[in-house]
């Protein structure tokens, strides 16, 4: 059966269901029905430590009966299964408690564009290139200095699938998906003193020919983990701190967090009424851009069928909008901005499509540059975050900062300050975002913070 038959199968399957739902009762009903294969291989000096490869075919079910719903899912497609999945789901439904803001988006707001985002890749790898891929990115790192001794593995993933979402507003869609993954984790020893570093590296894409190469993979790792050699504690002190591009890219997750819908009518979020606030510079810009061509969390419609689109979360350091699927807009009395997110047979939350701080001009050689004495961060450690208070407090390792050189490398240190005025005290942006995942940032100097060491 070749995809385009395949496709049309799970199509069919999902308005099939639709309808016997609606025979049961259900007043509205969506479906979600994901496709798929994944392979993983883990090697360890070498040999093969882990493998996994496995096909997995499931669907979701979400029931409405007047403001009653509940959501179930199964595996087993068979006529059976699925009536019995529909009886047990609509009897669920009629017995939970009414939700007044609860039910599927309004009809004329399903999405009708659905572009290609070139989100799929058809190349098949044999297990035998995966295992070898993973096998050159730990070689080309335990190769790279002497000082690396040992490795905590190799991996290498690559998957495949396609989603089919339908509702009894008539939406029927679906696209395919790729990605292609490799990391490395090196440790490395000193000789003199006998401690030991481990760090790691990894690059992730939608399509293999634009995936790094293991052996650059493996080299990147390798030097991470040579320069942490040697690390010291230093005095507690007020200072900037320089955060790379993976550790910006987790404080933009704690504001991700915090402008989500369900956070914010919880009460549990540092930004409860700072829509339209000043919260940062001018040159702070965040998008969240569920339509980026190839970008990982891409997809031409959300969760609930709703399209998918670019928005403006901060626009020179004011809070433009919050994320927000169908229910918890409702319940903020705001409209959807395409960022419902959900598992197969589970309903709807918020999530991020691409959410990006916009680059500046600045290398990050410029930015360390910048700061006489300060941390430049690598690691972060724990989860010291408060997201109702926005306090934040964690362990941290990287490097210390003298006159705009990293002098040594630091560890078994605690940043702290509050997210707020974090985000208010940026001073400079790099020029190097590159997305990882679905949460990225290029480099970021904040103004100063508390550092506990000694």
């Amino acid at each position: 059966m070749d995809s385009k038959e395949a496709m049309s199968d799970l199509q069919q399957l999902a308005a099939d269901l639709l309808t016997r739902a609606k025979k049961r009762g259900a007043t509205e009903a969506d479906v979600v029905v994901a496709d798929g294969d994944t392979f993983s291989v883990q090697v360890r000096l070498s040999a093969v430590d882990r493998l996994t490869k496995a096909r997995e075919k499931r669907l979701g079910l979400r029931v409405f009966i007047g403001k009653r719903s509940a959501t179930a899912s199964a595996s087993d497609f068979s006529d059976e299964s699925l009536d019995r999945l529909v009886a047990d789901t609509c009897a669920l439904a009629a017995a939970v408690a009414a939700d007044e803001v609860s039910g599927l988006p309004d009809a004329p707001a399903m999405a009708k564009n659905l572009p290609d985002l070139d989100l799929y890749d058809p190349t098949v790898l044999s297990t035998d290139a995966q295992i070898e891929l993973a096998k050159r990115a730990e070689a080309a790192a335990m190769a790279m200095d002497q000082r690396i001794t040992n490795s905590e593995g190799a991996d290498f993933n690559s998957a495949s699938g396609r989603v089919v979402l339908g509702n009894s507003h008539g939406f029927l869609g679906d696209y395919r998906s790729s990605t292609f993954s490799v990391s490395v984790s090196p440790v490395a020893t000193d000789a003199g003193s006998g401690g030991m570093q481990r760090e790691s590296w990894y690059a992730v894409q939608r399509k293999y020919a634009k995936l790094d190469s293991p052996e650059s993979v493996g080299q990147e790792a390798a030097r991470r983990t040579i320069r942490r050699l040697g690390a010291r504690k230093v005095p507690t002190t007020k200072a900037p701190v320089v955060f790379d591009q993976e550790m910006a890219g987790s404080l933009l997750s704690h504001l991700c967090s915090a402008v989500s819908g369900y956070a914010l009518y919880k009460g549990a979020s540092f930004l409860i009424g700072q829509l339209g606030q000043k919260l940062a510079p001018d040159f702070v810009t965040l998008y969240d851009d569920g339509r980026m061509p190839g970008g990982l969390g891409a997809r031409p419609f959300d969760g609930e069928g709703l399209p998918t689109r670019k928005t403006t979360v901060m626009d020179q350091g004011r809070l433009a909008s919050y994320l927000l699927d169908s229910y918890s807009g409702r319940k903020l009395g705001l409209a959807s901005t395409g960022n419902a997110s959900r598992g197969v047979g589970e309903s709807p939350s918020v999530g991020p499509s691409n959410f990006y701080l916009v680059p500046g001009s600045k290398s990050p050689e410029d930015i360390i540059g910048s700061v006489k004495n300060g941390i430049y961060v690598t690691e972060l450690i724990g989860f010291g975050v408060n997201m109702v208070t926005g306090d934040y407090s964690r362990g941290a390792a990287g490097f210390w900062i003298e006159n705009g050189e990293l002098a040594y490398p630091v560890e078994e240190i605690t940043i702290a300050g509050n997210l707020k005025r974090m985000f208010a005290d940026i001073e400079l942006i790099g020029n190097d975002l590159e997305f990882r995942g679905r949460i990225a940032s290029p480099t970021v100097k904040i103004g100063e913070m508390m550092i506990a060491g000694n």
